[in-house]
């Protein structure tokens, strides 16, 4: 017997989508746009203009009453009694054995709630893992199949959004966030975040809203040559800033030390496996995630072997691609920390063939 095949679930957007020709691919158990018009002229719309991304199938987790800090302080790596109401900061959960449950975004919302904003595809392992360490009866809710994410960003954005809401967008400042109405819709979290490094800003709003929502910001956007885009724009663009990807940059086998993310592991209190993280930032590790530019024809791919100049395996690709806005073909991955120094050469085996490729610092381009 053939396994039963679990239907894909649909973004409150998807009609918009499929109106405006959106090549439609399954992705985390949603079926997403992957590109409009083509990745390459998506991508540049959002470093020069405004891009307009769906990511409603990202997971939206509220925390809420006394002992909510604390379950959150005791599961992520980052220091959240730093934020007070209206600032968010990148984080991660932390797993027992060193490597990464999943990376996220928390929101400090007003009265002491919370917002942890979680990969699409980890939603039910993360609510599980919040769930085991929720020892002193935190309420919990999970908001993500009622809420949509909508993202606006290229160096247009704020002028974008500004046409369409009375909140300041510019006194919102990176990493902040105000609740507002936009396009007549109320009750639209405005958050200074993205994944592109180009600017802007994400809209958590009610499903009922979306589509007015996303009508209204291709109308705003119009006079500044907006363009709906997809999962491939955002990869290259988030590739061309070294963000990482979950399942690809990091995963339950990577370290936030070895992942670079040691910004985000903060040791002025205890949280998961954080004696042995300190070991580890304090002693090294045996190899980095670097970036690096290849120096000879050929695009690296995720799972492909980097070698020294004798040919011994030294690490792996993580992530690759052309970039649209260097020209070249760019790429992240681990590689023994002897051979990670800026301008080492190494190889990347491409069809059985060492092709030579050189360490540089990340980002790849500048914000």
């Amino acid at each position: 017997m053939s396994e039963i095949e679990t239907p894909l679930l649909e973004t409150a957007l998807v009609h918009a989508h499929q109106k405006l020709g959106a090549k439609m691919v399954p992705f985390a158990g949603y079926l997403m746009p992957v590109q409009y018009e083509g990745i390459t002229i998506e991508h540049e719309t959002v470093r020069n203009r405004v891009g307009l991304f769906d990511v409603s199938h990202m997971g939206e987790f509220i925390l809420k009453g006394e002992g909510a800090l604390d379950l959150i302080q005791r599961i992520t790596s980052n220091d959240a009694s730093k934020l007070s109401p209206g600032k968010a900061q990148y984080s991660c959960f932390p797993n027992a054995n060193g490597g990464i449950v999943d990376d996220l975004i928390v929101y400090c919302l007003e009265d002491g709630n919370w917002m942890l904003v979680v990969n699409a595809s980890n939603i039910e392992k993360d609510w599980s893992w919040i769930q085991q360490h929720n020892t002193a009866g935190v309420e919990m809710m999970d908001i993500s199949a009622r809420t949509s994410l909508i993202a606006v960003q290229g160096p247009d954005a704020l002028a974008t959004v500004q046409n369409l809401t009375d909140t300041d967008l510019s006194g919102i400042a990176y990493y902040s966030f105000k609740k507002g109405t936009v396009a007549g819709c109320g009750n639209v979290l405005i958050s200074n975040t993205g994944y592109t490094g180009a600017g802007g800003f994400e809209l958590y709003v009610e499903n009922q809203h979306a589509e007015t929502i996303w009508n209204a910001l291709m109308e705003s956007g119009a006079g500044f040559g907006i363009k709906p885009c997809g999962l491939g724009a955002r990869d290259t663009l988030r590739l061309e800033m070294a963000f990482c990807l979950y399942g690809n940059d990091i995963d339950d086998t990577t370290s936030p030390i070895e992942a670079g993310l040691g910004w985000i592991t903060k040791f002025s209190k205890e949280f998961t496996n954080s004696t042995a993280l300190k070991a580890q930032k304090e002693s090294g590790t045996l190899r980095k995630l670097v970036g690096f530019e290849m120096t000879e024809r050929g695009i690296p791919r995720h799972g492909y072997p980097i070698v020294d100049e004798t040919g011994r395996t030294i690490g792996v690709v993580t992530s690759g691609t052309q970039s649209p806005t260097l020209q070249k073909a760019i790429g992240l991955g681990y590689i023994e920390t002897a051979h990670t120094a800026e301008g080492n050469t190494i190889g990347v085996l491409i069809r059985d063939k060492a092709v030579k490729a050189q360490v540089v610092k990340t980002p790849f381009i500048k914000r």
